[in-house]
């Protein structure tokens, strides 16, 4: 089986990604889980900047397991010794074993950005990688805009990788920094440079036509021996090639060991775990690793799948730890119906009454602007309250709210609550950041006493959707509201003109499904 090395830059070319900024900590949590993973390179980021200069600083104490911690720079500045210039000599500093540099491959980038000779700056191209090396450490060499360098001027091209090569460079990388190239160019050039240089050829792509996965694997098909990427795509303007889907596809598709069986399995785990960390939304249709990934919504697909998973799957979901997800739907018809109530330890047949009765309840709530396939909490209390599966934990006499704002000072919010728990009336009263927080603590408040498990939950998230727009500020609303515990997260859903109607209907839901779930009775 053939190798590639995967090269991760998620720490230094992610972090560029539009509202993406990690602390120090922020970089060593994820350099330690790509290192748990097994990336063989993670690169960390420019030892010239403070906070990268810090970060290094604590990695040099630490062990990674399978994976080397790469420092990244620039060549020398044009004029300057490779010696003297600062850039190289913070890169030795930094004690990474291996540095990453760059430099310029396009005649356009040499005259207009550098300001200097096409001849200069293969010196500065030699003497970098030259000094670095001499110093006992592994030099990559990145040709910075090589597809369009290559396109203006070959000859000057394959002479920039002719310089790194001399010197020492371990890897030659070729960059489509612009994210413009296409697959069948990628593979052209690579194969290419492979019948010119010794040294052995990586990518970088970037992904502004959309097609940095694709030219990633171009490259790999035509020799390339290693990738580089980021976690999820992140990086600046259109992003990086995403690395989750690149691993999935040469491991499981391309036959191409990159990446261990057991680490693969922990895929969806990491997309999820670098989400989380760049405080980046996880996108549902990210390949491989997102919710929707492996999720059924039609009743064609839903009955299909039922029957012979590989129907309207191309992989076992499992195989990147990932899984499959009926969505339940008015599209889905009773099989979705029927499969989501097996999960729920419900038997229900297709030709059951139970089954008809919680169709037509579903069409009807749909009807609405009920959408369960985010809201999968409350579909199961919807379904069990249908066929009296789930008991009554409380029952609201009435609420009020109470939102006061005085002149220029601060907005105050009260929520007072009237609740029959056990037979028994709570009523309480508490204050809020705003009306959903004020209800939300009025009703732990009054909860608390006869479930003390609620004291495990908090809402996570908080959503609100305008579903006629052309109504204005009497359109109906759907509240949806995600909530966790230590080991679950849920999200729940509300629909109703009045926001706080919606709100209420989401929170009181995820209070039962966080009962029902713990079989409180």
């Amino acid at each position: 089986m053939r190798t590639v090395k995967i090269y991760d830059t998620t720490l230094r070319d992610g972090s560029q990604g539009e509202g993406i900024a990690y602390s120090v900590q922020d970089k060593i949590r994820i350099c330690q889980k790509l290192a748990d993973f097994g990336i063989p390179y993670i690169e960390g980021g420019w030892p010239s900047n403070p906070k990268d200069a810090q970060f290094f600083a604590k990695m040099a104490r630490a062990r990674l397991k399978n994976s080397v911690l790469v420092a990244f720079g620039s060549t020398r500045r044009a004029g300057t010794a490779a010696a003297k210039d600062r850039n190289l000599q913070e890169l030795l500093s930094s004690r990474a074993k291996t540095v990453t540099i760059f430099g310029k491959t396009s005649l356009l980038h040499v005259k207009e950005v550098l300001k200097t000779t096409p001849q200069e700056n293969l010196k500065m191209i030699e003497d970098s990688v030259r000094f670095l090396a001499r110093n006992e450490v592994e030099v990559f060499y990145d040709a910075e805009h090589f597809f369009d360098g290559y396109s203006l001027d070959p000859a000057y091209a394959l002479r920039t990788l002719q310089a790194a090569e001399q010197a020492g460079a371990r890897y030659i990388i070729l960059c489509d920094t612009n994210g413009g190239a296409l697959p069948a160019d990628v593979s052209r050039v690579i194969k290419t440079i492979r019948a010119r240089f010794k040294a052995p050829v990586g990518i970088h792509c970037h992904n502004d036509s959309g097609l940095g996965i694709a030219n990633s694997l171009a490259a790999v098909e035509a020799g390339a021996s290693m990738v580089q990427g980021t976690i999820n795509g992140y990086g600046e303007r259109c992003g990086n090639a995403d690395l989750i889907p690149i691993i999935a596809n040469l491991k499981i598709k391309m036959n191409v060991d990159c990446i261990s069986d057991e680490a693969l399995a922990r895929l969806t785990e990491v997309s999820y775990f670098v989400s989380e960390i760049s405080n980046m939304r996880h996108m549902p249709n990210q390949p491989y690793t997102g919710d929707s990934a492996f999720a059924h919504k039609g009743g064609v697909h839903i009955n299909a799948v039922m029957k012979t998973t590989r129907s309207y799957e191309h992989i076992d979901p499992e195989l990147v730890g990932n899984k499959r997800r009926i969505l339940v739907s008015e599209l889905g018809g009773k099989s979705g119906i029927m499969t989501m109530a097996k999960s729920m330890d419900l038997d229900l047949s297709k030709n059951d009454p139970k089954t008809q009765k919680a169709h037509e309840l579903l069409q009807k709530m749909e009807a609405r602007g009920y959408h369960f396939e985010a809201a999968e909490a409350s579909f199961e209390l919807v379904l069990k309250k249908a066929l009296s599966s789930v008991s009554e934990y409380f029952k609201l006499d009435s609420f009020r709210v109470v939102v006061n704002k005085d002149g220029n000072k601060k907005v105050s919010t009260e929520a007072i609550i009237k609740i029959r728990i056990k037979n028994q009336l709570e009523h309480t009263a508490a204050d809020g950041d705003g009306p959903v927080n004020a209800l939300d603590s009025a009703l732990r408040k009054a909860l608390s006493h006869y479930y003390p498990q609620l004291n495990e939950m908090q809402l996570s998230d908080f959503k609100v959707r305008v579903l006629d727009e052309k109504a204005g500020t009497a359109a109906r609303v759907r509240v949806l509201i995600q909530s966790q515990d230590d080991r679950d997260t849920w999200s729940t859903m509300g629909v109703s003109e009045n926001i706080i109607e919606a709100s209420w209907q989401a929170l009181i839901d995820s209070f039962e499904y966080k009962l029902m779930k713990d079989r409180i009775r």
